[in-house]
């Protein structure tokens, strides 16, 4: 089956996802993380993508980003994929590829999912029993959304600017975001959405997104066509 374009849709986010092979760690050791994020932030610089969230676990990393052209998010992550295999199998003393395939990426519908999404990446290893709090993982964007934490990698989006007038008052209404839990729903159309590629939104948002992208943006519905 041949591979569907990627999405690109001006001014619009999108939640990506990259993996290691056969789910195997990518990152051992504190220095790993903090020359990965490294990497990033010159790719971010380099190729115009703006970050508003992001988490890296132990085996594959969660980025929210606004890609400024259509190639920027896969130049990004050419550039600090090959920066960061080359870093870490010098330093490990080992040979090979590091990422399981190509990255996923899903379109998001910012206005109703942006938040939702910044919260699903940050509670990441809350998830997988890691940490009892967001606040306790040193490899994620919440400080920085959450607390105000000095963070170059974050420019913040417009509609978590809209929260409040002030950054304090910003970063209060944000950490009350986190006080209830993200739906089932929630969870597993941003799981789906993001395994198969599709847009997160309602069909109205589909639509608008295939016909600025030109291409699908939803599974086609099951079953045979009816008859006219």
């Amino acid at each position: 089956m041949a591979r569907l374009p990627r999405f690109f849709v001006p001014g619009q986010p999108l939640h990506a996802i990259q993996r290691g092979n056969n789910r195997e760690a990518i990152f051992a050791a504190p220095e790993d993380y903090a020359r990965f994020l490294e990497f990033l932030h010159d790719g971010v610089k380099r190729y115009a993508c703006a970050i508003h969230a992001y988490v890296l676990m132990t085996n594959h990393f969660h980025l929210l980003v606004t890609p400024a052209k259509a190639d920027s998010l896969s130049k990004l992550f050419q550039s600090v994929g090959r920066r960061y295999v080359q870093y870490f199998n010098f330093t490990y003393k080992r040979s090979g590829t590091l990422w399981e395939g190509r990255y996923r990426a899903a379109v998001i519908d910012a206005e109703h999912y942006l938040l939702t999404c910044m919260r699903y990446i940050e509670l990441n290893p809350v998830r997988a029993d890691m940490v009892e709090h967001p606040a306790d993982y040193p490899y994620s964007s919440y400080v920085a959304n959450a607390q105000g934490k000095a963070d170059p990698l974050i420019a913040p989006h417009s509609i978590y600017r809209r929260l409040a007038k002030s950054d304090v008052t910003r970063q209060a209404a944000y950490r009350q975001l986190f006080r209830a839990h993200l739906s089932h729903v929630d969870l597993e159309s941003i799981r789906d959405t993001l395994h198969k590629g599709w847009a997160l939104g309602n069909p109205r948002f589909r639509a608008k997104i295939e016909t600025l992208s030109g291409r699908r943006a939803a599974p086609l519905p099951k079953g045979r066509p009816r008859r006219r």
